[in-house]
C-alpha cells in the first residue's frame, strides 16, 4: 500500500554525508546473492547472515556470524572481490542521479564500509559520479556503527560535523551518523523500518528537495511518509 503523505521536515546543513549501497546504489541483488553463496559454503543460516550483515565491513560480519571458523581476511578479500564482479541488478537508488548533479561537489561525500575497489565498480556500474571525498571500510580502523567514517569525512570536506546531514539505509549506519553527532535520514527498504533507529524516513530520494538556506549552505526538505 503506497505511503500517505505527512508533510515536510527541513534539515539545515552544510553537507550532505551518502551511504552507498542501499542509500545512493541498490545493489541489493548482488549482496544478497553473494552472502546466501557465502552462508551455504560455509554451512551457516542464510538468513541470520544476511540480518546482520547489511551495512557493516565483510570482515566484520564474517567474523560475528562464525566467530568458531577463524575467518582469515583474504575470505572478505575475496568474497568483496566476487561481489564486485556480480553487477547484475545494479543501479542507481530512485533520485540518486539528479541529486547529486544539483550539489556542489565539495557539499557531498560517500562512507561505505566497502572496500575501495569495490565502491569504485559500485559507482561504474550504477552511472553515478565517483565523489571526491570517499571513505571506505579501508579507511578506518573500526567499521559502522563506529562513528569514524563520517568523521573523517567531515574533516575531508572541512565542514563541522553539526552541520553535516548523514543518509543511510542500516541500523549500524544509522547508529554512526548519531554517534558523530549528526543528523540523520533514514532511506530505502534494505531492512524493515521497524529494525531502524527512530529517526525521519523516506523511501528513496525523490522525496527529497534542497533549498537556499538561511545562515547555512542549504536547507534539505523531505517529504515525509507513513509507511
Amino acid at each position: 500500500m503506497a505511503g500517505v503523505d505527512t508533510g515536510t521536515e527541513s534539515f539545515a546543513c552544510d553537507a550532505i554525508l551518502f551511504d552507498m549501497d542501499g542509500t545512493l546504489v541498490d545493489s541489493t541483488a548482488p549482496v544478497e546473492r553473494q552472502w546466501r553463496l557465502w552462508a551455504e559454503r560455509r554451512g551457516l543460516d542464510a538468513e541470520r547472515v544476511l540480518a546482520v550483515a547489511h551495512g557493516r565491513r565483510t570482515i566484520e560480519t564474517m567474523r560475528d556470524v562464525a566467530p568458531h571458523l577463524n575467518i582469515p581476511d583474504e575470505e572478505a578479500v575475496g568474497f568483496d572481490e566476487a561481489e564486485g564482479l556480480d553487477a547484475a541488478g545494479v543501479v542507481p537508488v530512485a533520485g540518486a542521479a539528479p541529486l547529486l548533479a544539483a550539489l556542489p561537489r565539495e557539499r557531498w561525500a560517500v562512507v561505505t564500509s566497502a572496500g575501495d575497489w569495490l565502491a569504485r565498480m559500485r559507482f561504474a556500474q550504477s552511472g553515478l559520479p565517483l565523489p571526491d571525498v570517499l571513505v571506505t571500510g579501508e579507511d578506518v580502523r573500526e567499521g559502522k556503527p563506529h562513528p569514524g567514517g563520517y568523521l573523517l569525512a567531515a574533516r575531508r570536506l572541512g565542514v563541522p560535523g553539526e552541520r553535516c546531514l548523514v543518509i543511510e539505509d542500516t541500523p549500524a549506519g544509522i547508529g554512526a551518523g548519531l554517534s558523530a553527532g549528526m543528523r540523520v535520514l533514514a532511506i530505502g527498504n534494505t531492512v524493515p523500518r521497524e529494525s531502524l533507529p527512530p529517526v525521519p524516513w523516506i523511501p528513496d530520494l525523490t522525496h527529497l528537495r534542497l533549498a537556499p538556506g538561511d545562515g547555512s549552505y542549504f536547507h534539505v526538505a523531505v517529504k515525509m511518509l507513513n509507511s
